[in-house]
């Protein structure tokens, strides 16, 4: 079963190590997420725990809701972890801004500025092909950073700050588990 938590991007910020160097770091509200539910092999087929975050009022809360917590010294400093997120969502947006492509000439009479250029081929293969760049929905999708390592940890306030950027906004919900792959390589889609 894999081990992790839920939690809350709070922002980025960075601070100094022993050598004076400055690392960009992210601070995440992690936990305590209570356990909500157990899902045994024998009885469900398969083996799971449902978490939750963030508090509700004691009139929504039932007794067989009530129980344990996991916390942030789940981790240790110097684990590496992998944290999932929505990133941000940038609605509607061209070529230019969605993939970086190359804009048209900008004088001498051109009509052709940030347009994305021709589609497809003439009449063989008289189709536009899969993954094609064009405009369309940018960002507001589930990403994966792996890899990052955990620099500092605060016990008392739940707070984990790990190296680096993880995907969404400020307050946008996380989830953290310890690193999935142990060469350091990235999953394939």
């Amino acid at each position: 079963m894999a081990i992790g938590l839920l939690g809350k991007k709070l922002g980025m910020s960075q601070i100094y190590d022993e050598a004076g160097a400055v690392i960009p770091v992210t601070l995440i509200l992690a936990g305590p997420c209570p356990i909500l539910q157990k899902r045994l092999r024998e009885k469900d087929g398969y083996c799971a725990l449902q978490i939750g975050f963030d508090p509700m009022s004691e009139r929504n809360v039932t007794q067989p809701m009530l129980g344990h917590s996991l916390r942030v010294d789940l981790f240790s400093v110097g684990d590496h972890v992998d944290v999932s997120g929505v990133s941000k969502g940038r609605g509607f947006s061209g070529t230019i801004r969605r993939f970086h492509t190359h804009s048209g000439p900008k004088t001498h009479g051109s009509t052709y500025h940030r347009r994305p250029g021709s589609n497809s081929g003439s009449s063989d293969p008289s189709r536009v092909f899969k993954g094609k760049v064009m405009p369309g929905q940018h960002g507001n999708v589930r990403e994966t950073v792996q890899n990052l390592t955990v620099v500092r940890m605060d016990v008392e306030r739940n707070i984990l700050i790990v190296k680096g950027s993880v995907p969404g906004a400020t307050n946008g919900y996380v989830v953290i588990s310890k690193r999935l792959r142990a060469d350091g390589k990235t999953k394939s889609k």
